[in-house]
């Protein structure tokens, strides 16, 4: 869902959620459904999701960091709390900080690529071009080369337009710490970030494509969609078989995932459209479970990059109905 934020500066928008949320049990205490109605962690509920997601890249984090933050609201003197929103953002920041940091060791010990967590969100969220790329996969993939503090300074500036005295206020440093914190952030984004096509059209139209030459097994079909130059990741974090270096080439990545589309152990399996990280992608079905999802960038109307999640463990956020109902709600800052 989204959340559109009128700051000082002009519009911004922000703050996707899962189309259905991943989480449906609520920690110890809390009402099932969630806080009671008027509840502001209720309330702000989608805010601090969207900011924890983009800083750990992970739905379950998130949803830890999201139990611990509530936890921590409900035991906190409401009476000294004067504005809840930001007192929880700063919750969540700081939480979402402590986890990151200690999360960087175990992601440098990973086997095989380590990709961020894939999120249904709902396909309103992709007609906001500016929104759609601050959950894209490849710009989570590009903010995980920041230092945690630069990440949590990116994403309060740039996703969700906080002033550097807000930020500072979050994090307890000096605004011209952040100041310039946030100028480093955005330069190591800007020089890393891909430029890709952003076109829906094409994108939904190369997905349409895609499947149908993959149930086909159709190898032409399927190179006739890659670069020359595609590069594609595989995350099985050890736990599947996947590619433990990444592909590269329109032949290579093409042979390698018909290839695997035709064992044995891909029997079943069904390829289906869906809205992954604000764009169009594919789940990869078998037996009515959800195994895998491929997120893609395209450049010059062909993939370029594309991202292959297939660990069970971080595939929480894409179980359940794809989102296909009515557009997320909109409210307010």
């Amino acid at each position: 869902m989204i959340e559109r934020e009128q700051g000082r500066e002009g519009k911004r928008a922000r703050e996707p959620e899962a189309a259905t949320p991943p989480g449906t049990v609520p920690p110890a205490g809390e009402p099932p459904g969630g806080t009671s109605a008027g509840d502001p962690f209720s309330d702000h509920r989608r805010l601090l999701f969207g900011t924890a997601y983009r800083l750990l890249g992970s739905v379950a984090d998130t949803e830890d960091v999201l139990q611990d933050a509530w936890l921590a609201w409900h035991r906190a003197d409401r009476a000294a709390v004067l504005n809840p929103r930001a007192y929880l953002v700063r919750t969540v920041t700081n939480l979402a900080l402590n986890r990151l940091t200690s999360a960087r060791a175990t992601r440098e010990r990973y086997v095989g690529p380590w990709l961020p967590e894939p999120l249904l969100t709902t396909p309103d969220i992709a007609d906001d071009a500016e929104l759609a790329d601050t959950v894209s996969t490849a710009m989570l993939v590009v903010l995980e080369t920041l230092s945690p503090v630069e990440r949590a300074v990116f994403v309060l500036r740039e996703a969700f337009g906080y002033s550097h005295a807000e930020i500072a206020g979050f994090l307890d440093r000096s605004e011209p710490a952040v100041r310039q914190i946030a100028h480093r952030a955005r330069a190591h984004v800007d020089a890393r970030r891909p430029r890709f096509d952003a076109d829906a059209d094409r994108r939904t139209e190369v997905t349409t494509r895609f499947l149908a030459a993959a149930a086909g097994g159709d190898l032409n079909a399927v190179m006739e969609l890659l670069a020359p130059d595609v590069t594609a990741w595989t995350d099985g974090g050890g736990v599947v078989t996947a590619a433990r270096r990444p592909l590269h080439g329109a032949d290579h990545v093409a042979r390698w995932l018909l290839g695997v589309l035709r064992k044995p152990i891909s029997a079943g399996v069904r390829l289906r459209s869906a809205t992954i990280n604000a764009a169009p992608g594919i789940l990869i079905d078998q037996s009515g479970t959800v195994i895998g999802s491929l997120s893609y960038d395209l450049t010059d109307g062909l993939v370029r990059h594309l991202h292959i999640q297939l660990n069970p463990a971080k595939l929480r956020g894409v179980h359940g109905p794809a989102p296909g109902g009515p557009p997320a709600g909109r409210t307010p800052r």
